[in-house]
């Protein structure tokens, strides 16, 4: 059982690593921290943290560093989250605020969440499985070329570029954006879906070109109506990666990877368990299982109209966790009340 100075030695040995990236030692503790005990009381702490499996020497008589599964306990038992400064506040609301439609806000969700931390930063989407279309416009661009815009209740706004062969007066174009308006309109997205099959398998002898466009255009918002069903995950910072490589001790492959391909993350993300504050963190060899076992991620909930999702940051072992999780829930706070405000304005 770990003494509650113990535990504080550990809470300095973990925030020097993340600070210097050198092993920490006990002289090193003595002189950094005020414990008001000899080095040699130190290194016996050191010594029960060791048996404990919570710091490791990388090393033959090199100072300790943390294992994961000393993370774990700095991050649920000896962690603080530092507020964020008015410099940070003030990023965080000049990134979101202004107007947009939900891609715009998700790409600079991201970007202000990279810029805070030097992680990389993730938003994961609302669900829209429940979403209801409120709107569909066709604005015909010349050259057979159809902008395909779908809205729906919670906020987002689809734009597809369609081709038809034809080209079509205002009256034929109203009467095309009316046929997959009765299709749609104030229908949720899987209802929408199979209406709009229903309607493709229908039997209709030799359609005009009018009646093969508006297919067309049908079957094109049924594809964009089924992305809405998906789980999907908006990134930036990859870049960071490289950049801290020295922290991991294999490959940075598999992040890389699972950026790229987004499922393994989606996966990782909802099985993730939030505390009251709606805060989670997963921590290197607790992600093993998604082939992620040198990389930690935190997340921290935020309410879209009553669908809840997660926006946090991917990183390695060694990362200043009490920063990063305060710089994720000031920005899923920001996000919530964004997304708020503009629900409350259509």
């Amino acid at each position: 059982m770990v003494s509650e100075r113990g535990l504080q030695v550990l809470r300095a040995i973990v925030q020097d690593y993340v600070d210097t990236r050198e092993p920490v030692g006990s002289k090193a503790i003595v002189e950094r921290h005020a414990f008001g005990v000899s080095a040699a009381t130190i290194r016996n702490d050191m010594a029960q943290l060791e048996d404990e499996e919570l710091i490791t020497a990388p090393h033959t008589s090199s100072g300790r560093v943390p294992t994961d599964k000393g993370y774990r306990v700095f991050v649920d038992h000896l962690a603080e989250l530092r507020p964020l400064s008015a410099a940070q506040r003030t990023a965080i609301s000049s990134f979101l605020e202004g107007p947009g439609d939900l891609d715009d806000v998700m790409a600079r969700t991201v970007r202000a969440l990279t810029r805070l931390t030097g992680q990389v930063a993730i938003v994961q989407y609302p669900s829209f499985a429940r979403a209801t279309v409120t709107h569909v416009e066709l604005v015909q661009l010349g050259g057979g070329r159809m902008l395909v815009v779908v809205v729906t209740d919670t906020g987002r706004v689809s734009q597809r570029l369609a081709f038809v062969r034809d080209e079509f007066d205002d009256a034929d174009l109203a009467t095309m954006r009316a046929s997959i308006a009765t299709l749609v309109v104030a229908q949720p997205v899987q209802n929408g879906m199979q209406r709009i099959a229903d309607h493709l398998a229908g039997d209709r002898l030799a359609p005009s070109p009018r009646v093969q466009a508006t297919d067309e255009i049908a079957r094109l918002v049924a594809e964009e109506l089924d992305e809405f069903r998906q789980d999907k995950l908006v990134m930036a910072g990859s870049a960071n990666l490289a950049r801290r490589e020295a922290d991991f001790r294999g490959s940075i492959y598999p992040l890389l990877e699972a950026i790229e391909e987004q499922v393994t993350l989606l996966r990782l993300m909802g099985e993730m368990v939030a505390d009251e504050q709606g805060l989670a963190t997963s921590i290197g060899r607790e992600n093993e299982p998604f082939g992620l076992a040198e990389a930690s991620i935190v997340t921290s909930d935020y309410d879209a109209t009553g669908s809840r999702a997660r926006v946090g940051v991917l990183g390695p072992t060694r990362m200043d966790y009490p920063t990063n999780l305060a710089a994720a829930r000031a920005v899923a706070r920001y996000l919530t009340r964004l997304l708020e405000e503009d629900e409350s304005s259509r």
